[in-house]
């Protein structure tokens, strides 16, 4: 008899994906998808069952399905959107911790994977050259996403040692970008005139979609214990990328951030402070004890991950699907003029 798979967040694209992949592998009898916010695209095979953040329903999905395997991509806000960004934080961490008691009591579930950010580590000593698993953040991770990452891991590691008899696996993804997802470091790439923090040029690290999917399907069959990093080969300084993207950066101090986060209220920017001080970390992981583990390389580097991004997008050589390249590049000076008259300010 095959596995139950339970997966989380699956009214987004990565989880959607990762779920239909899950339905097609052969040693998975059924797949049930759970989210709040029911999903933009018919679910097809995979089963969907609506879970509330704040009451019993998370517990009984897990105890109805029967499911020996849950894999946690996290759950997305109430439908609509309304709440805001801390609340919308503090109801990730909710989630978790909901999902990870149904798990305790669950007397089905043998195998648990949680999806984690590479974020977690914070800022190590420059003298370390590739980040791996059993490196200790130096200092607490000032943003708050990375903060909230942090606490799902550390609930995570408390379910393991209560229950020493279900296989738990932490998975700290580096940037994960595709053609078709939607996300912040998605956002920053495709704005007119791109923010950084002057004196920082870190290099990036991405993932491709593709072998995200891969990966977590790899580990949601698999049996391997512990944190595993999920990154492709090689790195890009982010000069570099705005270079081979065409779009022109703006320095600003990192007490320019508080300009910011005004011009991200006035709708003149989509990228927030907390998102740009995630890039001013130079983090390289090495990925050799999930390769190890599962027998896995990624089909695509860092490079040929990026390039790909642009060239679906229309950004940088390739020509815009929308057609208002040439709009947005006759807009582009003046934005440009605004927020360094901004920082100027600050």
């Amino acid at each position: 008899m095959g596995r139950v798979v339970l997966v989380t967040g699956v009214s987004r694209h990565l989880g959607a994906r990762v779920a239909e992949k899950l339905v097609d592998d052969p040693g998975v009898d059924r797949v049930v998808g759970v989210d709040p916010a029911p999903p933009g695209y018919a679910p097809g095979r995979v089963e969907y069952v609506a879970a509330d953040l704040h009451d019993d329903s998370v517990s009984r999905v897990v105890r109805e399905s029967g499911a020996d395997t849950v894999l946690h991509l996290g759950l997305t806000t109430a439908p609509g959107g309304a709440e805001g960004r801390a609340e919308s934080q503090a109801n990730h961490v909710l989630g978790t911790m909901q999902l990870l008691a149904a798990c305790q009591r669950s007397t089905t579930v043998r195998r648990l994977v949680v999806r984690s950010s590479a974020a977690v580590y914070g800022t190590a000593p420059p003298a370390e050259e590739l980040y791996t698993e059993d490196l200790q953040a130096r200092d607490i991770p000032r943003s708050a996403y990375a903060q909230d990452a942090a606490e799902v891991e550390r609930h995570t590691r408390h379910l393991a040692r209560r229950r020493p008899d279900v296989s738990v696996a932490v998975l700290r993804f580096a940037n994960v970008i595709g053609p078709s997802m939607e996300t912040p470091l998605a956002r920053y790439f495709g704005l007119r005139v791109v923010p950084t923090v002057r004196g920082y040029d870190p290099r990036l690290q991405f993932i491709h979609e593709d072998d995200a999917v891969e990966a977590l399907r790899l580990m949601a069959v698999g049996d391997g214990d512990g944190v595993f990093n999920v990154a492709a080969p090689g790195a890009i300084p982010l000069s570099a990328c705005l270079r081979r993207a065409g779009r022109p950066g703006v320095a600003m101090p990192e007490r320019g951030l508080r300009v910011l986060r005004g011009l991200v209220r006035r709708g003149r920017i989509d990228y927030s402070p907390e998102q740009l001080r995630l890039l001013c970390t130079d983090r390289v992981l090495d990925v050799s004890k999930l390769q190890r583990t599962v027998g896995w390389s990624p089909s695509y580097t860092s490079q040929e991950t990026f390039e790909a991004f642009l060239a679906e997008r229309g950004i940088g050589g390739g020509r815009p699907k929308n057609g208002r390249g040439r709009e947005r590049a006759g807009r582009r000076g003046p934005m440009i003029h605004r927020v360094r008259a901004a920082v100027g300010r600050s």
